[in-house]
């Protein structure tokens, strides 16, 4: 399917969802757009009415080019006019520019020594600026060809490539580790590999990665001369726990049911361990429980949040770790004990809030996953990364779990200034 066409029925899910997705599976099966499997796997994992409308849209978004089309004429024949329009017409245009160019007179600007007092005469205007040092300041050309200066400054993102990212991937445990495979999670990892890759990073990817083998790849990455890059990115799908910390919550486990702190993990990389990779920033993405607790929300008005409704069986990425398999208690994992200093330029983001559950369906990977990768691919051109995340956690924040349960991702943010991801123009 088009982009354009993905966007447009991600426009109006809203009003997509409330269809009776009955009404038009014989259509969309007759047209060739569905399969017969694809409608059974819709209606045997998901609940009738806005849980299978949901779905529907989801998997429409993944199917051939012609699908939106024909989808509009199954809409025709289930007689809904309105929202056939209504999607066929899309959105109207934007007009971000006057009709007539405005000529803007931009203000004289002169760096001033700082040791100087500043003397304004009231007959005199003085516009004043802070000269950056050349080293430290990084001014990213906004699309339309004006420079951007916020109120902090943005890092140098421009090194071709930007840097590495390495995505560890687990997706199926072993016997005695007591833990589910994580179906679906290919999913997520095939479009951050994508996604990541179209940011001009070099991207590896390692799967079905046990403890010892996490913590090595996180030390053959720290050795890595790092020198000519800009950024480096980890990003870890895999089960998750809580872990006492002083800085960093959480822990990811290998195959072998062996968990590894986050605190650990972003260690690797830190200033005192990696001294190339010193005052750039380094990102770390966790798909992954932060605990066991399920949050059923609060209640708000409809006019405050349209909720989106997941799956009857999404799954988790919690975990037992008693001895007990059927148990659901969980347990701390000690974390390593701190003696670094504090790091800098780090950014963790986490699918979930420390202590929760993260929710992921098996059909179309995690809730988490799926919404970064679009926020990425929709706002990286324009938007700085934590503009992106605090988007990620609105549209995450809609969705529900088997009708009741929430997600909240959350993030442990030092860095100190802004970060623009490179794009292709």
């Amino acid at each position: 399917m088009e982009e354009r066409h993905r966007r447009i029925l991600r426009r109006y899910r809203v009003e997509l969802v409330k269809l009776d997705p009955t009404q038009l599976y014989d259509s969309l099966l007759q047209k060739d757009v569905f399969t017969q499997d694809m409608i059974s796997e819709i209606k045997h994992r998901y609940a009738p009415g806005r849980d299978q409308a949901r779905q529907l849209v989801r998997v429409l978004e993944t199917c051939g080019s012609r699908a939106f089309p024909l989808f509009l004429e199954c809409l025709l024949q289930a007689e809904q006019h309105s929202l056939e329009e209504l999607l066929k017409n899309g959105a109207p245009p934007i007009h971000l520019q006057p009709s007539t160019p405005v000529s803007t007179v931009y203000p004289v600007i002169h760096p001033l020594p700082v040791s100087s007092p500043i003397k304004i005469c009231p007959s005199q205007e003085t516009s004043i600026s802070l000269s950056p040092s050349p080293d430290t300041d990084y001014i990213r050309p906004s699309p339309t060809g004006r420079t951007r200066r916020d109120s902090i400054q943005c890092y140098k993102m421009d090194a071709s490539p930007c840097g590495h990212c390495l995505i560890i991937n687990n997706v199926e445990f072993e016997h005695r580790s007591e833990l589910k495979n994580r179906t679906g999670s290919n999913i997520d990892s095939d479009k951050l590999e994508r996604r990541f890759k179209a940011l001009n990073f070099i991207v590896e990817v390692k799967m079905n990665l046990k403890y010892k083998q996490i913590r090595h790849e996180m030390s053959a990455l720290s050795k890595k001369d790092h020198s000519q890059y800009d950024c480096c990115v980890v990003i870890m799908l895999s089960h998750g726990t809580e872990a006492s910390h002083n800085r960093f919550p959480g822990a990811v486990y290998g195959v072998d049911g062996q968990a590894v702190p986050v605190q650990q993990i972003t260690n690797y990389l830190n200033g005192q361990h990696c001294s190339s990779l010193q005052g750039k920033p380094k990102l770390f993405f966790i798909q992954a429980c932060g605990g066991e607790e399920k949050d059923i929300g609060f209640d708000v008005s409809t006019d405050e949040v349209e909720p989106s409704v997941g799956g009857l069986d999404d799954e988790t990425d919690a975990i037992p770790t008693s001895s007990s398999s059927d148990s659901l208690s969980m347990s701390d994992e000690t974390d390593a004990r701190a003696t670094l200093p504090t790091p800098s330029d780090i950014l963790v983001s986490y699918s979930t809030f420390p202590g929760y559950v993260s929710w992921r369906d098996p059909m179309s990977g995690s809730w988490y996953v799926e919404v970064l990768d679009q926020i990425l691919k929709e706002n990286a051109a324009t938007a700085d990364l934590f503009t992106m995340l605090t988007m990620v956690n609105n549209e995450v924040s809609q969705n529900s779990a088997k009708g009741v349960f929430k997600q909240m991702p959350s993030s442990f943010n030092s860095l100190r200034k802004h970060l623009y991801f490179q794009t292709q123009p």
